[in-house]
């Protein structure tokens, strides 16, 4: 895999990623109360809560979380088998 493919799987994973995270979080908001509604709606923060440092004159702050839900996995898998079968 040329390095120019590695680009388009990370950008296609990361779209991937933040549109199957919307779809699920519209999908669950019209499900009735239940399994299913908990299934689209839940999601697992993984990641590193914002830390602030503080230096005389500068504050610098950093952080950075990544909320996944059901739909926004899959979607991450079907464009990783997606690029597997178009590249390899």
């Amino acid at each position: 895999m040329r390095r120019s493919e590695l680009v388009y799987v990370v950008i296609g994973v990361l779209v991937a990623g933040v549109v199957g995270g919307l779809v699920g979080e519209i999908i669950g908001s019209f499900l009735p109360d239940g399994a299913a509604k908990v299934l689209f709606l839940k999601s697992v923060p993984v990641g590193f809560e914002p830390t602030t440092v503080q230096f005389y004159a500068i504050t610098l702050t950093l952080g950075l979380v990544f909320k996944f839900n059901f739909v926004s996995v899959l979607m991450m898998i079907f464009v990783l088998a997606y690029f597997r079968w178009w590249y390899l």
